[in-house]
């Protein structure tokens, strides 16, 4: 059993209307990954699909992956392409929801988004999720 440190939240960096097996078929083929990059990702209707097993590594942090589940909602970004939270009111209770099913798991797992580890570069999740999911 891995020891689970953190909760990452993050966003695709996609638009919104991208589709988990288009975002798959990217880490893969663009990528060339074996593993999935979330756990869990989220569409804008809300239905939560998991790509890995929570005892299995994704690679949604580099450099904390092996401490770390990792939820994504698809979007995060406006249509130029710069970082924008586009949750639908679907996706952020389903990101609720599913960040207490892992606190229940992981109760000590501190939840921040993608941004939000040392030396990361990037507006992921495009919203504060650290402050946001604070008391969950």
């Amino acid at each position: 059993m891995r020891q689970i440190k953190y909760i990452a939240i993050h966003c695709t960096a996609t638009q919104p209307n991208a589709t988990v097996d288009s975002i798959k078929r990217y880490w893969q083929e663009n990528l060339g990954w074996k593993d999935p990059g979330y756990h869990f990702i989220i569409d804008p209707v809300g239905k939560i699909t998991n790509l890995q097993p929570v005892e299995k590594v994704s690679n949604g942090v580099q450099g904390f992956n092996s401490c770390t589940v990792n939820i994504s909602y698809i979007g995060g970004i406006d249509p130029a392409g710069n970082p924008k939270d586009t949750r639908t009111s679907f996706q952020k209770t389903a990101l609720i929801d599913q960040i207490r099913k892992m606190k229940r798991l992981y109760p000590n797992a501190l939840v921040q988004g993608h941004r939000d580890f040392p030396g990361v570069k990037k507006a992921c999740p495009s919203f504060d999720a650290k402050n946001e999911y604070l008391n969950l």
